[in-house]
């Protein structure tokens, strides 16, 4: 019973990704008409709205991210998820009531402050499912956002504008009522100190009583998670833990400062989300519908946009099994090597046309599976297990907001890149990002499948990762 409970607070906090992805993936559907003469607005776009259109949400979320750690402190996480929904709320209704350019833009970067779900999410999950669920479910909010490109793929393709408009501010206020219903995360409730209500909170998610065993251990397992002596048994951390003895609390920059292991695990964090966006399958999402309208010229844009979010959705179902099954570690390895083998036949397909268009759709979606098992998946899972209470929130923060820096500078320089260099040479590219972030992995990515955030954390305090 207690694995259902986890299961449907997963589903139900990241819904809210799913209506982040509506949102993120809907320039692919409606970039062509806002361009054209035909459009549904007071004019078309420039060269330079459009670029704009596909890439502002990762400036606002670049905007919003700093302040995200914060309010997961102060706010908890069930209300930042709350405060970040409302975002999307207000953006779909913007589009429903104005048809200026200036006005879509504005909502595409309003909608952009709810990035910071993908930060928020994760964490919430990590924290209200146990163990040996904790990988499957963190990468659940990677499957809900290819179910929103699918959601989004389809009435792009087969709803009026006016008809997706109203369809999409109805999901985003569902999304909103919703997360009402969740309780608060166990250690955020520790954090402030409500151990009775963390207790509560605990017997929810756990499906048994405040007074139980279960509930017992794992108020022990986060006040020891809570505590920095944990951090590692370095001598850099032997002074730590000297100095944790005589303050009662340090700052989330101090803790990161002071130790090592943290600093280490934020460098693979970094690293890490940086493979994840210039691996290239954000750009495939974003602008689906051109992307394949040039690649496969003699099939329909719409339905090459949903099958890849299908195949998208399948996937994901499938790196949630995989990434407790193989690990993390060589997941990301192997998932690397193969992408980036789909990238260099679909460069010199796109490039040369040695075979005929079906080729270039097989390879797109399989870059798609590939991509989706490794990069897609694996760095959320890590970030979102990897950093004690303490440094999780600052920590993750941080390498979101890295994550979006790199969204921007990919989507706004891909149309300007492929006019200058040709679409297949940009494959070409990806390829490389993806064989390095496989030899990366093979020596900076520890294996964390089913330890304790502890734990975990004695493992960054070698200086390689090659175990």
């Amino acid at each position: 019973m207690s694995i259902i409970v986890q299961v449907l607070a997963t589903g139900i906090v990241s819904y809210l990704v799913l209506t982040m992805g509506i949102m993120y993936t809907w320039p692919s559907s409606t970039l062509i008409l806002f361009s054209s003469a035909n459009t549904t607005l007071n004019r078309p776009m420039t060269e330079t709205e459009v670029a704009l259109f596909g890439s502002l949400s990762s400036i606002s979320a670049l905007v919003s991210t700093p302040f995200s750690g914060y309010f997961l402190d102060a706010l908890g996480r069930k209300y930042s998820c709350m405060l970040f929904s409302i975002c999307q709320v207000v953006a779909w209704i913007i589009v429903l009531l104005s048809n200026r350019v200036e006005a879509i833009l504005a909502s595409v970067f309003l909608s952009g402050l709810s990035a910071c779900l993908v930060l928020v999410v994760p964490i919430y999950v990590s924290e209200i499912c146990q163990e040996f669920l904790r990988g499957a479910m963190t990468s659940m909010p990677i499957i809900f956002y290819g179910m929103g490109m699918l959601a989004s793929y389809l009435m792009g393709g087969y709803l009026d504008y006016d008809t997706m408009t109203y369809a999409c501010l109805s999901m985003a206020v569902l999304g909103a009522i919703l997360i009402m219903l969740m309780k608060e995360s166990p250690t955020h409730l520790m954090a402030k100190g409500l151990e009775k209500d963390a207790a509560r909170a605990i017997a929810y998610y756990r499906a048994t009583k405040v007074n139980s065993k279960t509930v017992e251990e794992e108020i022990e397992n986060i006040r020891r998670a809570m505590n920095p002596e944990l951090d590692d048994s370095t001598p850099e951390t032997e002074k730590l833990q000297n100095e944790v003895t005589v303050k009662t609390k340090m700052s989330p920059w101090e803790f990161f400062k002071k130790s090592q292991s943290t600093r280490r695990a934020m460098y693979m964090s970094l690293v890490l989300y940086t493979a994840a966006i210039f691996q290239g399958l954000m750009v495939v999402q974003v602008y689906a519908e051109p992307l394949f309208a040039e690649a496969v010229p003699d099939t329909s844009p719409t339905v090459c946009s949903v099958i890849s979010a299908i195949v998208t959705v399948v996937t994901g179902l499938l790196a949630a099994f995989l990434v407790e099954w193989i690990g993390r570690r060589y997941l990301m390895i192997y998932a690397s090597i193969a992408s980036g083998v789909c990238c260099v036949v679909l460069g010199t397909q796109i490039h040369l046309h040695w075979g005929p268009h079906w080729v270039t759709a097989l390879f797109m979606y399989l870059f798609v599976i590939t991509y989706t098992c490794g990069a897609g998946t694996v760095p959320f899972v890590l970030v979102a297990e990897i950093f004690l209470p303490e440094i999780r929130s600052l920590a993750s923060m941080i390498a979101v907001e890295w994550c979006f820096i790199c969204s921007f500078v990919v989507l706004f320089i891909f149309n300007p890149l492929v006019s200058a260099i040709g679409l297949g040479p940009v494959f070409y590219i990806f390829a490389v990002a993806c064989f390095l972030s496989a030899i990366y992995s093979v020596f900076y990515v520890p294996e964390t499948k089913g330890l304790t955030v502890d734990v975990i954390q004695n493992l960054f305090s070698k200086p390689t990762r090659s175990n």
